[in-house]
């Protein structure tokens, strides 16, 4: 088809006018902009959103409470380097009117457990996962005492007060590491005892790797992370706060942890499986490294299966007795006590493993007066953000191999 001699497609093409037809559309300068260059959600927002289609539900009423405390500023925890030389660094920390919430709570579970015993009580021992035991008409026990040379200063309910920088000792040890102080719980509930074989499978950037450091009771202890670069971070922790010939003794490995099994399956006494989650405060507060950018949509789905995979290996690194404790910084039951209950389930079938999960609510008993804790959990203890008390948000369970 041609028109005045001139074929028509050139002139659509090109947006000339052709009889019969009408004008064409007018090319302009500035043209309406594309959805591929309009402006991105933050994924600190797709985050938020994402915590409210999801916790909201979850959580209820408590919600907004704990919503509000993600977005405020995180709270920490001093804990304090054994290693270090630094004196008065305790007295120091008292007359700014932080408090050893650890030592608060043995003396609180002694305390449970006289009055326990007045009651004619038993407890179970604390060597094994120092939780509760119940009695034979059904009355649960007092909590078995905290046994622990982790020493971990806070303030109190309400008190935002920021710790100053650690300084270092003559031989350049820090005198204490700043964490969230519910990371610990973790650590405590694994309950190391003297010469323990211990694994830390997930252990970048060292916070927790450096807590059990502090119990001086393992016997060995192996810290992996798959993360060249998290390691590096791992290794500067060690070199600011651990001396030489107790660092060196650390083996510090970035091996897969899907395939610890592999390597050194059924070695340790204790596992600590700290797994990669959607680090639920993080992903609210900062766009770095954040799992809910676009690009990582399908890293994020994917964590139940990495979280699952990591658990099986800690269970199957676990000797015979031996115990393993699962840790998140979520609120997501997806990534907690799902995860568990396949595990317990996977580990059963596929492996000929039996791992229960054990009792660890005389946390709740213990540490109520640092920590908010979630009630509604199946398996295992869930610290809720707060704003008296913003530390978490913290998920642990502990599961024992038989």
């Amino acid at each position: 088809m041609a028109v005045g001699g001139r074929p028509l497609l050139p002139l659509l093409r090109w947006g000339l006018g052709a009889p019969g037809l009408g004008a064409a559309p007018r090319r302009h300068r500035h043209k309406e902009k594309w959805a591929a260059t309009a402006p991105r959600i933050p994924a600190t927002r797709l985050a938020l959103h994402h915590f409210d289609a999801s916790y909201g539900p979850q959580l209820g009423e408590r919600w907004p409470a704990v919503r509000a405390a993600l977005l405020c500023e995180h709270k920490y925890g001093a804990l304090l380097n054994s290693f270090a030389s630094a004196e008065h660094v305790a007295q120091e920390l008292e007359l700014h009117n932080a408090a050893d919430f650890i030592s608060e709570a043995a003396r609180k579970a002694q305390s449970l457990l006289q009055v326990g015993a007045e009651k004619g009580e038993s407890v179970s021992p604390e060597g094994h996962g120092g939780g509760r035991t119940v009695t034979p008409a059904g009355t649960p026990t007092p909590p078995a005492p905290i046994g622990s040379n982790i020493k971990c200063y806070t303030f109190p309910r309400g008190d935002i007060t920021r710790f100053r920088p650690a300084w270092p000792d003559s031989l350049g040890l820090l005198s204490y590491y700043l964490m969230d102080a519910a990371s610990l719980l973790p650590v405590l509930a694994l309950n190391v005892q003297p010469d323990d074989f211990v694994l830390d499978l997930c252990a970048a950037p060292g916070g927790k790797t450096l807590a059990l450091l502090q119990t001086g009771a393992c016997g060995h202890l192996a810290a992996n992370d798959v993360s060249i670069s998290r390691t590096k971070r791992l290794y500067q922790i060690l070199s600011s706060y651990v001396p030489k010939n107790v660092r060196e003794a650390v083996s510090v490995t970035s091996y897969d942890g899907r395939d610890w099994a592999e390597l050194e399956g059924g070695t340790f006494h204790k596992v600590l499986v700290d797994v990669p989650c959607t680090t639920d405060r993080h992903s609210v507060m900062e766009t770095d490294n954040n799992i809910f950018h676009r690009r990582r949509t399908k890293e994020r789905q994917m964590l139940p299966m990495l979280q699952l995979q990591l658990l099986i290996s800690g269970i199957l690194a676990t000797k015979p007795g031996g115990d393993v404790v699962y840790s998140t910084c979520s609120l997501s039951p997806l990534q907690n006590e799902y995860v568990i209950e396949r595990a317990i389930e996977i580990a059963e079938t596929q492996f000929n493993i039996t791992t229960h999960a054990e009792d660890l609510s005389h946390f709740r008993t213990l540490f109520q007066d640092t920590f908010s804790f979630s009630s509604d959990c199946r398996l295992g203890e869930l610290v809720l953000p707060h704003l008296t008390a913003n530390f978490g948000p913290i998920y642990f369970c502990k599961l024992h191999r038989a």
